[in-house]
């Protein structure tokens, strides 16, 4: 057979590319913060105006730790006014992303050393040993100073759940639960209220829970909606009297259908959809003794009764403006939120202590609320007040 024409360099395309990417990132940063220079001058380079705040004075070089290797910053130096960013925090030597990747490496029990030799790899620059233990220890700090900051703002709606992972504990393993809490307040945008552990989700945890996010300052809930877990009811009933209780329709319909052969769940399930489909409490309540009926009807008396038993508590929501029942009838804002934790923790496995698993289950949610996520308006709030 003919020799190939050409050959191909895998290791060295890849290592083009990557300084590519490089270079690529450190023009884009560099470009960003001259831009933010000129908007805070008010005046493009050796431009004479009269309403210029501030003058060039030269750059300072920096370096700054990112995924694709360390690139060279140029911080612009202004006469007149303090430069500041809002692309790089001051003082930041490395993304977020390595610092979030740093101290999942630590919980997943990686060593120090280890750590300084993967990220010579991944990042292009080393990272001793004290600077590992420091950054994990000050993220913490700060991701421990978010979860119990003060509750500013009134809180209408509330939405509660707990989360199970592994732990370390004496030896051998077992399940701890972290409490999650997200509420949209009073401007309509959601926000993560509360994160808490607790070794299960028993009725001294859910106590525990909402008297910790009213110590905070939670006011003005007039709903909360959870799967009924052991305790939860008459607990937040406890702490919040003049609160509302829905219980997920999503968790009712899969406690109904647990008891259900798997040839009828789907017509049983299409069934329970027609109970929250109505337009209004009395056409639901209706629905729920026609379904449970119907259930009688085929054999499924377990089902029915659970069906009878509980049909009252999935319609709470009623109660409220109908522009809203989609979304808080069932916990699902924050079983999202789960799918994202699992995602995160999965790459740990067992943690080696319940604090290990709530903060990193808390760094996450801190930074999902800082996101998009939390400044978007979810619910019209408004429309409580008529």
């Amino acid at each position: 057979m003919p020799e190939p024409i050409a050959s191909l360099n895998e290791e060295s395309l890849r290592a083009d590319l990557r300084e590519l990417v490089r270079r690529t990132v450190e023009d884009t940063l560099n470009g960003l913060l001259e831009e933010e220079a000129g908007d805070l001058v008010g005046a493009e380079r050796y431009e004479r105006t009269a309403d210029r705040e501030a003058y060039r004075a030269g750059h300072y070089e920096r370096k700054l730790a990112t995924t694709p290797g360390e690139v060279t910053i140029r911080m612009p130096k202004l006469k007149g006014m303090r430069f500041t960013t809002v692309i790089i925090e001051r003082c930041r030597r490395r993304e977020t992303s390595v610092e979030e990747a740093m101290i999942e490496t630590c919980l997943a029990g990686v060593s120090t050393r280890r750590i300084e030799d993967v990220s010579e790899i991944l990042w292009g620059s080393s990272v001793s040993a004290a600077t590992v233990s420091n950054l994990n220890e000050k993220a913490f700090e700060a991701v421990e100073e978010w979860r119990n900051r003060p509750l500013e703002r009134a809180h209408p709606y509330a939405c509660v759940d707990g989360i199970y992972l592994k732990r370390g504990w004496g030896g051998s393993y077992e399940n701890v639960a972290v409490m999650v809490a997200i509420g949209a307040d009073d401007d309509g945008c959601r926000e993560v209220i509360g994160a808490a552990e607790g070794f299960t989700e028993s009725a001294e945890c859910w106590r525990e829970f909402p008297s910790w996010l009213r110590s905070r300052g939670l006011r003005g809930a007039r709903m909360f909606t959870g799967d009924k877990a052991a305790g939860m009811v008459g607990s937040i009933a406890e702490v919040f009297p003049g609160a509302a209780y829905q219980r997920c329709t999503v968790h009712f319909y899969r406690n109904v259908l647990a008891r259900v052969p798997k040839s009828r769940r789907a017509k049983v399930a299409a069934m329970l959809k027609a109970i929250h489909a109505m337009e209004s409490r009395e056409a639901a309540e209706a629905k729920a003794l026609e379904v449970a009926a119907g259930l009688d009807g085929m054999r499924l008396g377990e089902a029915a009764k659970v069906v009878r038993n509980g049909y009252a508590e999935t319609l709470t929501y009623t109660r409220f403006p109908r522009e809203h029942w989609r979304r808080i009838r069932t916990n699902n804002a924050i079983e999202r939120l789960n799918r994202e934790i699992r995602r995160r923790t999965r790459v740990v496995g067992t943690f080696p202590d319940g604090k290990s698993a709530l903060m990193l289950v808390t760094a996450r949610l801190k930074y999902v609320a800082e996101s998009e996520w939390g400044s978007r308006r979810y619910l019209d709030v408004t429309l409580l007040e008529g």
